[in-house]
């Protein structure tokens, strides 16, 4: 391999100066916080004043594999993260071909859409708290208007919980989708709808057609990074619920949460989050190879 020149040694100089400094903050804050969450996994590390742990290898893990509350938050967090996902594109597809389609007042239309994303996640949550609440809550007012049942406790009920929070997820999570969805839209030529309209294409053919192949690439990637911030939802459960009633609303998150620092047991805690981690990445790693390939065959 030739030598490299002076010239080219300094533009490598040059090109590592000028990554080290974007590089150093994802290696501190990311990798190292990684690395030690992965080593604190396989001992049996306690949350105390003078912390004393040994290596206990894979114990955690077996631990982990019989418990049967671990995965049944797990089952709970993959509806929710699955449901507020899909929920998320439909309705946030919605909203963008709505903001599209030139209507008066656009300007102030995408700010009031934006709303739930500028509020603080514990905010929404204290909001949607008292709408849900089933003595002074708008939300039953509103139903026993109409002669409905009006005394329906949303967030305690068995059956209601896990739909109310899922709602509310939602109704976060919507604008940046939308977002998103609507600079996509923005970008397809305006050309490919006219051909498609002369062709005799109505509006629901015109957008099996032209508009969902053209948004495949970012409806791919936004999906991915909802389904990731919503399976490790946390703030906004737990201020609702905390994982009530009798579990219902017991996200993985929130079951590592009280197991490090309700019970103390960092160790076993981070055994779950590797877990976690795995199953999530498999998971995406099968959903973005079956979106790649059906690009590829069309």
């Amino acid at each position: 391999m030739p030598r490299l020149g002076g010239m080219e040694r300094a533009k490598r100089r040059e090109a590592i100066g000028l990554v080290m400094p974007s590089l150093l903050p994802i290696l501190v804050l990311s990798v190292a916080p990684l690395v030690m969450g992965v080593a604190l996994a396989f001992t049996d590390a306690r949350l105390v004043r003078n912390p004393d742990y040994d290596f206990v290898g894979v114990d955690n893990f077996v631990r982990l594999a019989d418990n049967s509350f671990f995965w049944d938050s797990f089952r709970i967090g993959m509806i929710w993260a699955v449901s507020v996902t899909l929920l998320q594109l439909a309705a946030g597809m919605g909203l963008a071909l709505l903001l599209n389609s030139g209507l008066r007042l656009q300007g102030l239309t995408r700010v009031l859409a934006l709303i739930p994303w500028a509020m603080p996640p514990v905010v929404v949550a204290i909001m949607w708290k008292m709408i849900y609440s089933p003595n002074a809550g708008p939300l039953n007012a509103f139903l026993g208007a109409l002669g409905l049942p009006d005394d329906t406790n949303w967030l305690a009920d068995f059956s209601t919980a896990l739909p109310a929070v899922i709602v509310v997820g939602v109704w976060i999570g919507m604008p940046q989708t939308t977002v998103t969805l609507l600079a996509g839209l923005q970008q397809i030529p305006g050309e490919l709808h006219e051909a498609a309209a002369m062709d005799g294409a109505g509006a629901w053919r015109r957008f099996r057609a032209v508009t969902l192949p053209s948004l495949r690439p970012i409806i791919t990637s936004i999906t991915s990074l909802n389904f990731i911030w919503n399976f490790n939802s946390f703030s906004l459960v737990y201020i609702l619920t905390e994982g009530g009633p009798g579990g219902r609303t017991m996200l993985p998150m929130l079951f590592t949460y009280l197991e490090a620092f309700k019970n103390r047991n960092i160790g076993y805690a981070a055994a779950m989050g590797v877990v976690l981690v795995v199953v999530v990445v498999l998971l995406l790693t099968l959903y973005l190879r079956s979106q790649f390939r059906d690009e590829k065959k069309g």
